[in-house]
């Protein structure tokens, strides 16, 4: 489990294809501190196993779904990647909730500079359009961010110069693609919902949510 809040940028060093899927090295400094073989580690939001440590890197598998639903598919060296180690439970929870699973890949269409911050819409997938809800968490390249506004599956996120400084948003430009995973609070009460009255209307609704209290 992650939460959201980036600790530092890290670079592809190495992509080497295996049976399935790609091993890659992650250069990194800060992460590697307390670092051990078998701990989870969140890379642009996708939560990896580390299966080998090396002085001032990393290495981690990427394989089946994690290549299908993620940029991962496309990942080349010398790519800069949000870095975040697993929360301790002493820890605070600064972001929210993220589980490093990601559901799809949004787009980005629009990046704009207003005075400090910056404003980036992204296009979400469809299917995932119904957990969507303004002032809402998202996670995207494992960054815990709030939606500002929301139109159709196009979320506005307003980017504070401290985030954009410390992750790779900076680097990303129109029309690339993000990891999305959505808030895991969502997909839950969706799933109570229908248990609760199969026969019922299953699609969650801004709504819906804000009566609730999200």
């Amino acid at each position: 489990m992650f939460t959201g809040i980036i600790e530092e940028i890290g670079i592809i060093e190495k992509v080497i294809p295996i049976s399935g899927g790609i091993t890659i090295r992650v250069n990194a400094e800060k992460i590697l501190e307390d670092m051990r073989v078998n701990d989870s580690v969140c890379i642009d939001g996708i939560c990896l196993t580390v299966t080998k440590l090396d002085k001032n890197s990393f290495w981690a598998d990427a394989v089946g779904a994690t290549l299908d639903k993620t940029t991962f598919n496309k990942v080349k060296e010398d790519t800069l990647v949000n870095l975040e180690r697993s929360v301790r439970l002493s820890d605070r929870l600064g972001g929210h909730l993220v589980q490093g699973h990601v559901n799809g890949m949004g787009t980005i269409s629009e990046i704009k500079k207003l005075g400090e911050n910056y404003l980036v819409k992204i296009l979400i997938p469809d299917e995932l359009e119904k957990y969507l809800i303004k002032e809402g968490s998202i996670s995207i390249n494992g960054i815990s961010l709030t939606i500002a506004d929301l139109s159709s599956n196009v979320i506005s996120i307003s980017v504070i110069p401290h985030t954009w400084q410390n992750t790779n948003l900076k680097d990303k430009k129109v029309n690339e693609k993000v990891n999305v995973e959505i808030d895991i609070l969502a997909k839950y009460v969706e799933k109570l919902l229908a248990k609760s009255n199969d026969n019922s209307d299953k699609n969650i609704t801004e709504g819906w949510l804000k009566e609730l209290g999200y």
